[in-house]
């Protein structure tokens, strides 16, 4: 019969990993009450975290554009909180807006990437390892994302918290 590991054992497992971010994302939503405070603030970069670049195509200011933007706080919350409800509630919650999820995005650019590279015909065994070798690389990735998506939850809070802590000094 199959024991169940105790919660220091499975400490790296996928669920943990998924409610670590998840409850760093709800601690953030409910830290930071008037979200509209963060816009236009600038997020101070993590110590030893690479600059996060807007890559969005919408390139409204050519100028911004070419010094690669550097998102603020508000869309750093934005963009976590989507994350996040997409995680909880899963790829297609939003057919009847008609707009795409982050993960729906992905999930479309994925399936976009399969028909292009064509479809090689191969044996049972060959699609079996293929499989676990894609299991195995998405699932190294999405731990890396989600600790890095935690880390930031982390740290767009404790950026808040200085923020409206220290509004009432004089600078």
């Amino acid at each position: 019969m199959m024991q169940l590991c105790s919660e220091s054992s499975n400490k790296h497992s996928l669920i943990n990993v998924m409610n670590r971010f998840i409850a760093a994302a709800n601690n953030m939503d409910e830290t930071i009450m008037v979200p509209s405070l963060l816009k236009d603030v600038p997020l101070e970069e993590q110590e030893g975290a690479d600059p996060v670049v807007n890559n969005n195509n919408n390139n409204d200011d050519d100028e911004s554009a070419l010094h690669g933007k550097q998102r603020d706080m508000y869309e750093h919350y934005l963009l976590l909180k989507s994350i996040k409800n997409d995680m909880e509630w899963g790829l297609f919650k939003k057919e009847g807006s008609g707009g795409s999820s982050f993960l729906e995005m992905a999930f479309k650019q994925e399936d976009q990437q399969q028909l292009e590279g064509g479809g090689s015909e191969g044996t049972p065994g060959e699609e079996t390892a293929d499989l676990e070798g894609q299991f195995h690389y998405h699932l190294q990735g999405l731990f890396g994302v989600l600790s890095k998506l935690t880390a930031q939850a982390d740290h767009l809070t404790s950026c808040y918290k200085r923020e409206i802590g220290g509004g009432n000094f004089i600078r």
